[in-house]
């Protein structure tokens, strides 16, 4: 039988919400642009800057810094590190929702 699920399972680095919108837009592509993901998860320079230092800080994803012609250009992939983080991010999850349904508690 699985142990149960206690708060402290879920990856805090990973459950701040921007945090986790970086991550889950870097686990379906292979690397996005600044620029792109800036875009499409509709955040300020400031924001994604400041989540994705704390995702590079973790070892979660790699940030590039290059320059195309004379203008900077920056990009992000996930790591191996990151990408199972992500996966135990989920699979606690599951486990969460599971759980309920098998209590009984999970909202139809």
């Amino acid at each position: 039988m699985n142990e149960p699920v206690k708060p402290d399972d879920i990856d805090t680095v990973i459950h701040e919400r921007v945090r986790l919108a970086i991550v889950a837009a870097l686990a379906v592509s292979p690397q996005l642009s600044f620029n792109e993901l800036k875009s499409m998860l509709e955040l300020t320079d400031g924001n994604l800057s400041a989540h994705s230092r704390t995702l590079e800080e973790s070892g979660y994803i790699v940030v590039e810094k290059t320059f195309r012609g004379r203008r900077p250009h920056t990009t992000m992939r996930l790591t191996l590190k990151g990408r199972k983080a992500f996966e135990r991010y989920l699979k606690t999850l599951r486990q969460i929702v599971d759980r309920g349904d098998r209590d009984g508690d999970a909202v139809p």
